[in-house]
């Protein structure tokens, strides 16, 4: 990260993070064209203790020629997000998850395989080791693979990380294979155990929110060096935004057109639905004014809930600069698909299944694309600018285009495309778009564009 701290100070560090508190406290998540743990080549999961040597990754400091191999502090890491993982199983003894246990009548919290899939490594009984412990929370291999294939070539000299790979490490330093393994509990995939439902929020289950790069600089326990570039594929903070947000939202599509999975009794599954677009104020006064503002991406009935569509703002501002002959495309199946959901099921499954497509094509051609300087202050200035300032009508997608502008600053600053200076002469202005989104029951869209609104004057100087 160089000089550039993202988060701001501590008090609007602590208010941002809540907006992605679910990191951890995530009960479960969604589907995914990448399928469950148990189908896919996998060694036995040996459990975190089998990566904790001295030797290996369970030093005090970080004194490792090749890597710093004390990964396992900061995994275990009780001050941050670096942490979370590691206290995932926990959390699940907390009073809070007991209180949604018991709603929900699963059972203990800390058993219940609605719950496990996302708070513990998710590997089938056949594939766990003798030091498997569930009580490991997120571990090692929960994202890493199961070591079982892989450990023994993993420590060996002169083995790179291709070996690794084709023994079943999974390659987490491709965006795309990153972005589909963090979304099967960030979002959701449909493997047992991983998708909050509508019901588990209303039973106190926390919204889940995502962005990739940001999420993954918070958990990140290596070096991005070149001796880390020598190994492996150092993905740009840009890329992995932009890859992140195509396959955010062809998983959400994706989910949403499975049989059985986007629809509960006679009303939709409501966790594809933005939350807040519901969940205002009621009043039965005479003088009252509806309190949702018009949105001009999404061409739907007054009073029908609008799909989150915090991630198709976010591509809307990514393929107008990096992809601008499929602009036109992924705009028209967006719009398409808004207005199909007031329609029926069939038709919205329909058109849910083009803008995945859609996204889908994104997500490839943003993996092979370089992105230039000059392309990531534009897809900044497009975030922020007046045009896309009119769709953050709703706390989910001016969440996300906060995080989006804290993540492309620290991609241009890591990169040495702009000076550390520029983008912390921003940092009064960003605090104030955290502090706009820091308590989802008190978003005000103007206030959010008003803050948003100084932060494009700065771009446009950059």
């Amino acid at each position: 990260m160089g000089g550039w701290i993202r988060w701001g100070p501590p008090s609007f560090g602590r208010a941002a993070v809540l907006i992605l508190a679910v990191i951890l406290t995530a009960a479960s998540g969604g589907a995914s064209p990448v399928a469950p743990i148990g189908a896919r080549p996998s060694g036995v999961h040996q459990g975190v203790a089998s990566c904790a040597q001295s030797m290996c990754h369970g030093r005090q400091v970080a004194s490792g020629l090749v890597v710093r191999q004390n990964e396992l502090i900061t995994w275990q890491d009780p001050s941050s997000a670096a942490g979370d993982h590691s206290r995932a199983w926990r959390v699940l003894g907390s009073e809070r998850a007991r209180a949604i246990a018991d709603k929900l009548g699963v059972g203990p919290a800390s058993a219940a395989p609605a719950c496990l899939g996302c708070h513990a490594d998710p590997a089938p009984a056949r594939l766990r080791g003798a030091r498997f412990q569930i009580s490991d929370g997120v571990g090692c291999e929960a994202c890493h693979g199961g070591s079982g294939g892989w450990l023994a070539s993993h420590y060996a000299l002169r083995v790179g990380h291709a070996d690794n790979v084709r023994h079943g490490m999974t390659a987490l330093d491709d965006p795309k294979v990153r972005a589909a393994v963090c979304l099967d509990c960030h979002f959701g995939s449909a493997a047992p155990g991983q998708f909050v439902s509508h019901r588990m929020m209303a039973a106190g289950h926390p919204r889940l929110s995502f962005e990739l790069d940001l999420f993954s600089t918070q958990q990140r326990h290596y070096d991005l060096n070149d001796a880390y570039g020598r190994r492996k594929i150092i993905a740009g903070g840009m890329k992995v935004w932009a890859v992140g947000q195509a396959m955010a939202l062809e998983r959400a599509l994706t989910l949403f057109g499975e049989p059985g999975r986007g629809a509960e009794g006679a009303f939709p599954e409501f966790y594809f639905f933005d939350c807040h677009s519901c969940h205002r104020a009621i009043s039965d006064d005479p003088k009252a004014r509806p309190s949702a503002p018009a949105n001009p991406g999404r061409p739907i009935p007054i009073g029908a809930p609008p799909f989150n569509d915090e991630n198709m703002i976010m591509l809307s501002a990514a393929v107008r600069i990096a992809a601008p002959a499929e602009a036109g495309v992924f705009e028209a199946n967006s719009r398409d698909f808004h207005a199909a959901l007031a329609t029926d099921r069939v038709s919205a499954v329909r058109a849910a299944r083009r803008l995945a497509d859609s996204a889908r094509a994104l997500s490839l051609a943003f993996e092979q694309h370089i992105f230039s300087r000059g392309e990531t202050i534009a897809i900044l200035g497009q975030v922020v600018g007046e045009a896309q300032a009119g769709r953050y009508t709703d706390y989910e997608g001016a969440a996300q285009a906060v995080m989006a502008i804290d993540t492309l600053l620290s991609a241009l600053v890591d990169a040495r495309q702009i000076d550390a200076s520029a983008a912390a002469a921003m940092r009064p202005d960003i605090n104030r778009a955290y502090a706009a989104v820091a308590d989802p029951n008190a978003y005000h869209p103007g206030e959010f564009r008003d803050s948003i609104g100084r932060i494009a004057l700065a771009v446009r100087r950059l």
